[in-house]
């Protein structure tokens, strides 16, 4: 085992984990998940059979990551980050056979309390705030809050919002690192 696990910790058999991973208290990860290289999982986490995590990602306390989502790497998960598979349970129905595949693209980050609906692609380093629930794509680089989330910005690489209009074409120099992002036809891109 070339991972660190603590003692509370259930890892099924069949579970693939990379090495440097991290998985504290009261973690469960199921049989069939496959979790990268350096990976965080906090307090009570649970990850299911049918999920895959990239690598450097970190997922903070009370996140359950269910079956068909897929985080890319670089990931950051808030504590509490809620989602979902079928977009119309009922306790009463199977619909395993109507989960919905969920992917978070390279360097989004997920805020605190913030619920994912099944079905959506989160774009490369958007930055979903605290407490919005995403019930569509969100482009990369889109800063995105509110219930339901909408789109108030754009946001870097680095963390820090952009001086871009929503909508048109601009461009502009991040001072932190350097990185370069032109905003086309409503499409933001970084060029070193």
């Amino acid at each position: 085992m070339d991972y660190k696990l603590h003692n509370t910790a259930i890892i099924d058999d069949g579970a693939k984990i990379g090495a440097g991973s991290k998985i504290w208290h009261w973690v469960h990860v199921s049989s069939g998940a496959k979790i990268g290289k350096n990976v965080i999982l906090g307090q009570n986490v649970f990850i299911g059979s049918k999920a895959i995590i990239g690598n450097n990602c970190k997922i903070q306390n009370n996140v359950s990551i269910y079956d068909n989502v897929n985080l890319e790497d670089d990931v950051f998960c808030g504590p509490s980050v809620v989602f979902t598979n079928v977009y119309n349970p009922r306790s009463h129905l199977n619909r395993k056979d109507q989960f919905q595949d969920t992917l978070v693209k390279k360097g989004a980050s997920l805020g605190a309390n913030s619920t994912i609906i099944c079905g959506v692609v989160i774009g490369e380093f958007a930055f979903i705030g605290a407490g919005a629930v995403v019930n569509e794509n969100v482009p990369s680089y889109a800063l995105v809050v509110g219930v339901p989330a909408k789109q108030i910005g754009w946001i870097s690489q680095y963390g820090v919002r952009l001086n871009l209009p929503i909508r048109g074409d601009a461009d502009v120099t991040c001072e932190h690192t350097g990185i370069k992002y032109k905003l086309k036809d409503n499409i933001v891109t970084a060029h070193k």
